[in-house]
């Protein structure tokens, strides 16, 4: 039997790392062959030698082709001796991301052999007509075989090498299928690791999702141009238009599932950008987004599109009687109040959310488990909340380009309409305990609200109801920022000027003072430098997002940190690099950030460094004294929104 690839690992577990990393290449070859949306499996069931055959036979092998199909599937064996042999066989169904790919379905059978460990793959064509014909010339197969106590190889085997045909798709190229598939089977054999969640689209049919995510992501890409935000276009485009689709596709299961013709109805509580609510409104769904401040896309989007600039806080004034589902996608502090106000919506009232941040219902969450990731544990926690406030809940792994991905949505109660009285007991009770939980009466946390935002929520319990959600902290309207860089001038400039010192001393010995050359200075860690300073300013520091860390990497000019290790910068090195080595993403900001200063900044190292600048004066990009300064030409810093 041809063999291509193979490849000699140790694993001393046991075989069934092979089979979980066959399974990956099985149910999710996505994750490896992009150009793949996933696969749909069908006819799973256990066959023998005579079934098998029959099921060759209806694929377009005639009795002698299937002999050579059954000779290459047990590697020589003859067969006809081995009846009580069976085999684990299912259909896969690929999808592929491109729309144009063609009319024919591309299918493969999938053999298991746990005796021999092995797993063979057959591709087969189905036509719109139904007839179906097995492609002899791409059956492969891949084998585990034992060499000595934990040293194992990894085989790839081809029926029909010579004759191998790849569309980099359903077919994949022989070098792909050597260099690329069999070390990731290897590497997740030997790993064994288990995912903490469900696989992506579990509740979706997923060439449903592929075709709908090419249509929106067609209709919605201009927007990647006209973007006004300072966030990553494309980032935020795409994974809201994936979000769009999910939600799309599940409310059109839903509809066929109960019968329904009119389109759900939605509010996005915490809607950020609102391109979300844009994309649901235009494809013909009522709705609204609400958020504590507008972006400045908001009124691109056309009147169509609804979107309201309110604070919401858990109350009976937020509560949606006449609306079908309520949207949480990255809402923060709102997130585990959104499948409370679900719930006290009305009965009919569905949710999906999306978490991100961690928020209990009055301030950080704070963990509780350590064997699970932060992530994990906080999923788990509004799953609790959800089922504590009467939902069936599920949960999904969305595909976006995101490390937080994974949603849970609550489509019906596990209570019926008559049990509504105990189950708003249930909730009240489980949220009077986390209340408990997080050490904060409503008469305490009030009075801290009260004193930290100088609001006066009399005002807004008068106009919304009740505000059971006491005690909770909507964001402000204005967004602190808390990048260090509204930390006074003069502060900034002492704490600059103590750590370069301290780094320049470093080499003070070891020719720092040499005439003639110029003192690089020595490194620290972060933690290091913070032994430097003292306690009230690193406090300082410790209000401001990223802290110390981010003050020096503020600090361009004078300080290199990589690798949580701080240097003095040397722009020697960064004016003699190769003109190929400057292309970078990161080299092309730095180049745009620079000409639109030059010469707007004095230069630090003219100023405060012992051997002065080691640029000449027309050579650096900062000013060598007031006569070489030149006014900014570049626009104030608006106040930032979050997205």
């Amino acid at each position: 039997m041809p063999k291509l690839f193979e490849i000699k690992f140790t694993d001393k577990s046991n075989t069934g790392g092979f089979w979980s990393a066959i399974d990956v290449w099985i149910k999710k070859p996505h994750v490896v062959n992009k150009r793949l949306c996933g696969v749909k499996e069908t006819q799973s069931k256990n066959v023998g030698i005579e079934e098998l055959g029959n099921i060759l036979l209806t694929h377009g092998s005639d009795t002698s082709e299937s002999k050579d199909v059954l000779t290459f599937l047990n590697s020589g064996v003859e067969l006809e001796h081995d009846k009580e042999r069976l085999w684990s066989f299912c259909v896969r169904t690929f999808i592929p991301k491109v729309n144009s790919y063609g009319t024919t379905v591309h299918k493969d059978i999938i053999l298991k052999d746990f005796n021999t460990q092995r797993v063979s793959f057959l591709p087969v064509e189905e036509s719109e007509e139904g007839t179906a014909s097995l492609r002899k010339n791409n059956i492969y197969q891949i084998h585990l075989l034992s060499v000595k106590s934990d040293e194992w190889t990894l085989e790839l085997h081809l029926m029909r090498p010579d004759d191998w045909f790849s569309d980099g798709v359903a077919y994949p190229k022989l070098p792909w299928l050597g260099g690329e598939l069999l070390p990731k089977l290897v590497r997740w054999a030997t790993e064994s690791k288990t995912s903490e969640f469900k696989s992506t689209l579990s509740l979706l049919p997923v060439e449903k999702y592929s075709i709908m995510y090419q249509q929106l992501k067609d209709k919605y890409k201009e927007m990647v141009k006209v973007w006004p935000e300072v966030t990553d276009p494309e980032k935020f485009v795409f994974e809201d238009v994936a979000i769009a689709t999910y939600l799309l596709v599940l409310w059109g299961e839903e509809r066929a599932e109960k019968g329904l013709t009119v389109k759900q109805s939605f509010v996005d509580l915490g809607c950020g950008n609102g391109l979300l609510v844009h994309i649901l409104s235009n494809e013909g769904h009522p709705g609204k987004g609400i958020d504590v401040r507008k972006r400045k896309i908001w009124d691109m989007y056309g009147p169509q599109t609804h979107l309201e600039e309110t604070a919401i806080t858990p109350s009976d004034g937020f509560l949606f009687p006449g609306t079908d589902w309520l949207i949480g996608n990255h809402s923060d502090e709102l997130t585990p109040w959104i499948p409370v106000i679900a719930a006290r919506s009305s009965f009919s009232c569905r949710y999906f959310v999306l978490p991100c941040c961690f928020f209990d219902f009055y301030g950080k969450y704070q963990r509780r488990h350590c064997k699970k990731s932060q992530y994990k544990e906080y999923i788990d926690f509004i799953s609790e909340v959800s089922t504590a406030c009467g939902f069936n809940t599920e949960e999904d792994c969305l595909r976006i380009p995101s490390t937080k991905r994974v949603c849970l949505v609550g489509k019906s109660r596990s209570y019926q309409l008559s049990g509504e009285p105990q189950a708003e007991e249930w909730r009240d009770k489980y949220i009077q305990g986390r209340q408990t939980c997080s050490g904060v009466t409503v008469r305490e946390s009030n009075a801290e609200g009260e004193a930290e935002h100088h609001h006066d929520h009399s005002e807004t319990d008068r106009i919304h109801g009740t505000n059971w959600g006491a005690g909770f902290q909507p964001r402000e309207r204005i967004e602190t920022v808390r990048n260090c860089a509204a930390l006074p001038r003069d502060f900034v400039d002492g704490i600059v000027l103590r750590v370069a010192t301290s780094l320049l001393g470093l080499t003070k010995d070891e020719g720092g003072d040499v005439p003639g050359t110029w003192n690089t200075g020595g490194r620290l860690s972060v933690r290091e430098v913070a032994e430097l300073l003292e306690q009230e300013t690193l406090q300082v520091l410790k209000k401001e997002c990223g802290g110390l860390q981010t003050l020096l990497k503020n600090n361009h000019q004078v300080f290199r940190v990589e690798g949580g290790m701080v240097h003095i910068r040397d722009w020697r090195v960064q004016a003699q690099r190769p003109r190929g080595l400057q292309g970078t993403r990161a080299d092309s900001k730095r180049k745009h950030l620079i000409s639109g200063a030059l010469k707007t900044r004095a230069c630090w190292f003219h100023v405060h460094h012992p051997h002065g600048c080691p640029l000449q004066a027309e050579e650096c990009a900062f000013a060598h004294g007031p006569d070489d300064l030149r006014p900014s030409t570049r626009p104030l810093k608006k106040m930032k929104y979050s997205n």
